[in-house]
């Protein structure tokens, strides 16, 4: 098997025939009189290409996995900080779930009509054009993915070091920089290497996350059976009324319900994905929402209100309060939850870099997949790199509170785009179908939810704005300008041929039917 040059990539071909060939695959066998085996006689070869690995438990288990993160083990606070009232509190945390359970009902209509891997990337792309969903690519690349990714790291490094220190005494941040770059390094080879190997683990950190918030659960419903509900007197008494206060409240609680769009992601490695993708969704937001509100009354009836708001690990500090001497295994599966979420973080956002280079909207070597292992590794390493790079910047947090505004705005853009091709194709199959008020309703609620905060906190939504705006000229020089200088053009298929031959990648062969 060689490497031959075609166009400005590499293909892999065959050394005694000049036709491409799939890697593993041996050149079809002599028959007797001398000819090459007919294709009925012998196994046809594997494409190059993305395998449909996911059934219905995997794409539940990248849904929770990505949900129950480490959010809800650590500060669910910032509700409680808005609202000012345990009873106003947990009202927000049951409508943000019936808020998230719209949302993906929505998403089970786009990603059903429009079965591309990709998630809100797609969507916007097919329905509003080649900018919008660049600017979204754009803002994610940046922004979300990387830096979502460090943040995970560090906090599955805080939980693994912080009980091996003596009380009062803080871990050296070099220390857990270092150990969550060995964290998200593993994770990303362990994802290149075998997407069934990612999702038998997530199965098992499924479980395990789901048991943890039972116990928290158990333990707040003995506590008030045995007359901890002190903390329940004048639940909404000082609630706050302020509608920007409200609206930031909102985002606090959506914040730890996001993930539920994530399995859209990767819809072209469903395994009938008509069927598995809304029904991942259906039985995936009913158990979180039940979950999250549950655990956060649990939570209040142990805890009042001031050591809630004090503490940077709430579920920690509800173990130490309420479970004695078995405090010791919360923070285990913290970590737990904190690595599984992180692992399907990285599994899930590098589709969407491979998707945006398919579409010409990123470098082309990001839409190569490795020809041994059929998974997207140069959009896996990409993204380790630029996560890696965000350990070690000390204002990821800001740069977070800058784009969650512009984050919603896409996802009520997709969301639109369910009303936008009702309109405009009627007639696309749609094995799901909502009703017309559902997208309405959502769009609506999260216009205003855009809109509201731009008064509480302008030079937030002004900065998240000001970093969407910057892709455009990007997106003009890297994508809309065609006739680039011959020696840059030379130069990037270099960089590509090279990245090429180190990863052992191909472009991906796409059926003729596609």
């Amino acid at each position: 098997m060689v490497l031959k040059q075609r166009g400005p990539v590499l293909e892999l071909h065959s050394p005694t025939e000049d036709v491409l060939v799939s890697p593993g695959s041996e050149s079809l066998p002599p028959l007797e009189n001398g000819t090459a085996g007919e294709a009925s006689d012998v196994a046809k070869p594997e494409k190059v290409k993305m395998k449909k690995e996911l059934g219905l438990l995997e794409g539940v288990a990248i849904i929770l996995g990505i949900i129950f993160g480490s959010g809800i083990f650590i500060s669910p606070k910032g509700v409680l900080m808005e609202v000012g009232a345990v009873g106003t509190s947990l009202v927000i945390w049951v409508l943000c779930g019936v808020l998230s359970m719209i949302g993906a009902l929505c998403y089970a209509e786009l990603g059903t009509a429009i079965p591309k891997s990709g998630g809100d990337y797609a969507y916007i792309y097919e329905a509003y054009g080649p900018l919008p969903a660049f600017l979204y690519l754009w803002d994610a690349t940046v922004i979300f993915v990387p830096s979502t990714n460090a943040i995970m790291g560090l906090t599955f490094a805080s939980y693994v070091f912080q009980p091996l220190f003596a009380a009062g005494c803080s871990v050296p941040t070099i220390g857990l920089q270092l150990f969550a770059a060995v964290t998200i390094c593993a994770l990303t080879y362990i994802n290149a290497y075998d997407v069934r190997v990612t999702t038998k683990m997530q199965n098992i950190f499924m479980f395990t996350k789901i048991g943890a918030l039972v116990l928290v659960i158990i333990v707040g419903v003995v506590w008030m059976l045995l007359g901890g509900t002190e903390n329940f007197e004048n639940a909404f008494e000082n609630t706050e009324t302020d509608p920007g206060k409200l609206s930031v409240a909102f985002y606090s609680g959506i914040f730890s319900y996001a993930g539920w769009n994530y399995l859209n992601f990767m819809t072209e490695e469903l395994k009938d994905p008509y069927k598995n993708l809304p029904r991942a969704i259906y039985i995936s937001l009913p158990l979180v929402t039940g979950i999250y509100v549950l655990a956060n009354m649990a939570y209040v009836a142990v805890l009042t209100p001031q050591q809630i708001l004090s503490s940077d690990a709430i579920a920690v500090t509800f173990a130490q309060k309420a479970m004695g001497w078995g405090a010791f295994v919360m923070p285990i599966l913290v970590a737990i939850s904190a690595f599984g979420g992180l692992s399907v973080h990285i599994m899930t956002s590098s589709r969407m870099c491979f998707v945006g280079a398919r579409n010409g909207h990123m470098p082309e070597i990001l839409s190569h997949i490795n020809v041994n292992r059929y998974t997207p590794m140069p959009s896996l390493v990409f993204l380790c790199i630029l996560s890696l790079f965000y350990l070690f910047i000390s204002d990821v947090y800001v740069l977070i509170t800058y784009s969650s505004i512009v984050e919603s705005f896409f996802i009520m853009l997709s969301v639109s785009a369910v009303l936008y091709f009702r309109y405009t194709r009627p007639d696309i199959n749609r094995p799901i179908k909502v009703q017309l008020w559902i997208p309405v309703v959502f769009v609506i609620i999260c216009a205003f939810l855009i809109v509201v905060p731009c008064y509480v906190a302008p030079y937030e939504v002004g900065m998240g704005v000001l970093i969407t705006l910057a892709g455009i000229p990007v997106y003009w020089i890297g994508v809309a300008w065609k006739d680039k200088p011959e020696s840059f053009e030379r130069a990037l298929r270099s960089v590509t041929q090279f990245c090429q031959k180190m990863l052992m990648t191909a472009k991906e062969e796409v059926d003729v039917e596609e």
